[in-house]
């Protein structure tokens, strides 16, 4: 999912060029976007996500979230 949307347009994410090959980040932690989606798939909530990586704030997530919402209804 992460690689189909323009995660230029939220302000929650940067791309950082030198980790994990250039994958979108939340902006001030190591934690790549994508490991939202593997860690909230199944039973796992937002909220385990936030348990486990600590250095993302909640409004981080809901800001990826709603640019991936937006991003699949555009398309």
């Amino acid at each position: 999912m992460a690689a189909m949307l323009d995660w230029s347009q939220c302000s929650a994410v940067e791309p950082v060029p030198r980790t994990v090959g250039g994958a979108w980040m939340f902006k001030g932690t190591r934690v790549p976007v994508r490991a939202l989606v593997g860690n909230t798939e199944g039973v796992a909530r937002v909220n385990d996500f936030l348990n486990r990586f600590a250095g993302v704030m909640e409004e981080q997530v809901v800001a990826v979230l709603e640019q991936a919402e937006q991003s699949l209804v555009e398309t």
